[in-house]
């Protein structure tokens, strides 16, 4: 599958169990939901997806488990970043051999290398695979930001097709869209500026928010490829509540405590984070009761 990164990507949760083991039988739940919902593929182990509580295991079991229920049906893209290039090389070659199509690859947490490091890194990365890469900043999480001089940069190697981008600053995410090609696809990574991107000549969103709501997800960039753009924003406006949301608890719990309302039953999250509030969760109930969710 030549993949083109476009539409709305959702980075899927994981489910967990009481003891925090991996629910395959949940993640069949989740694939169908989303596919049901009409969105355009599918991310395992993104920020979303708690890939920084897996062990190299629990990854293999959840992209084997989302190959096996989507069968083909939409493009997987899964996440294989973590703090060291050998080890990103390791999870590369451990995704490739499960068959996904794509790869996305977060800058290193923690440390904080400068921009001749993170170009080693991500050329030694792309180097070692023939699938197709997306980069992924999310500074606000890893206190890293890839520069627009450095994306431009990166843009050019062969099997690096597009960035994910969730530093929440339009300015930036304008640039990387004016200053590459057509070939990178420069994708939204805060829910609340998909339009914004779309608007700028973006392919789409890797939006959270559509684990719990495809359909509106998918309505802002189906209507928008259609130039029905009051459509499209209308769609955007009735999600921020959810993305606003996501405040009333420690991320990622809104999204699972979202889904297990929904009737999903994907249990909670790694502790540290503990699950909502009563009072909490009445809230995000009266979003999802608002935006005719529930």
């Amino acid at each position: 599958m030549t993949i083109h990164p476009k539409g709305i990507i959702p980075p899927m949760i994981t489910p967990l169990d009481k003891e925090e083991n991996v629910d395959k039988k949940a993640i069949g739940r989740v694939v169908n939901h989303l596919i049901k919902g009409g969105v355009h593929g599918l991310f395992p182990l993104g920020s979303t997806g708690e890939w920084y509580g897996l062990d190299f295991n629990q990854k293999r079991e959840i992209l084997e488990t989302v190959i096996e229920e989507n069968n083909k049906r939409l493009p997987v893209y899964a996440g294989t970043g973590a703090v060291t290039t050998k080890e990103t090389i390791r999870l590369n070659r451990l995704a490739t051999e499960i068959g996904v199509d794509a790869l996305s690859v977060i800058t290193p947490v923690f440390i904080t290398p400068n921009d001749q490091e993170l170009f080693n890194h991500y050329e030694a990365v792309a180097s070692h695979t023939n699938l197709p890469i997306l980069l992924y900043n999310n500074p606000g999480r890893t206190g890293i930001n890839l520069s627009v001089d450095l994306v431009v940069k990166l843009s050019k190697i062969d099997n690096i097709v597009g960035i994910k981008d969730s530093s929440g600053d339009m300015t930036q995410g304008a640039e990387y869209i004016r200053r590459t090609d057509d070939n990178f696809a420069v994708l939204a990574g805060r829910d609340t500026l998909i339009y914004g991107f779309l608007s700028y000549g973006g392919k789409g969103a890797i939006a959270a928010t559509a684990n719990i709501a495809p359909q509106i997800v998918v309505k802002i960039y189906e209507e928008y490829q259609k130039g029905n753009y009051q459509e499209a924003l209308k769609a955007q406006f009735q999600l921020a509540p959810l993305r606003m949301a996501f405040n009333l608890g420690s991320f990622p719990v809104v999204i699972k405590e979202g889904l297990n309302l929904l009737g999903l039953e994907v249990g909670t999250t790694f502790k540290p984070v503990e699950p909502l509030t009563d009072e909490a969760r009445v809230k995000l109930k009266e979003v999802l009761k608002n935006m005719q969710l529930l």
